[in-house]
């Protein structure tokens, strides 16, 4: 009587060698450059996890990035350098400013065709959306306040220049700049701010019937 492997034709040790053989050229195809986009995306996915549960803490997010911001400044100033990077990053937040005070919609489009903010004080409330979200917001300045902090540890951005000339610039545009920001939400009689207006959803106190 002739073995079981025999007859179905096919030795054991051909199968196990086989299996082998599919085990390491499916190791030989994970290149390390798959495990290194594989360690990529993991550290991403685990940093979006985290700032995703920073959203609703607005006020211990601000004073994190008021540290950041006084981190980089003390910086700065014991090193008496790379005041071109500072310079650069008030350009950036300047921008990133201008984002948030502006509506999402361009107002002129609005009036013609119907958008989101509302005109008179008869029209449905709608709430300000920005161009930039709040939580957008504080994320870029953080990261450009630690990205320029990092800069800051390489000689080859110390750029040598007379930075009272570069404060004045930047405090003069600025100044430019939000002035014609002003100009334009009293044009289109806006406020980038949620203060006082009246919200909606909440149901009244319940009152004692009189008998």
């Amino acid at each position: 009587m002739e073995p079981a492997s025999t007859a179905s034709g096919v030795p054991p040790a051909t199968s196990v060698t086989t299996a082998d053989d599919n085990l390491q050229s499916s190791d030989s195809s994970s290149s390390p450059a798959d495990a290194v986009n594989r360690l990529i995306h993991a550290v991403t996915q685990r940093q979006q996890h985290l700032l995703d549960k920073t959203v609703p803490h607005v006020l211990y997010r601000w004073i994190a990035c008021l540290c950041v911001v006084l981190i980089y400044f003390v910086r700065v100033y014991f090193v008496e350098g790379f005041y071109i990077i500072t310079y650069a990053i008030g350009i950036y937040l300047l921008n990133l400013i201008i984002a948030f005070l502006s509506p999402q919609e361009d107002p002129e489009a609005s009036l013609t065709t119907g958008g989101t903010l509302p005109t008179r004080r008869s029209d449905e409330y709608r709430p300000f959306v920005r161009r930039l979200p709040e939580f957008k917001f504080w994320l870029s300045i953080v990261r450009a306040f630690t990205i320029g902090f990092m800069m800051t540890f390489f000689e080859v951005f110390d750029v040598p220049v007379f930075w009272p000339i570069l404060l004045f610039y930047w405090v003069m545009l600025f100044f430019l700049t939000m002035r014609k920001q002003i100009q334009h939400m009293i044009k289109y009689r806006y406020v980038p701010f949620s203060f006082g207006k009246k919200q909606y959803g909440k149901k009244p106190a319940p009152t004692e019937s009189s008998e």
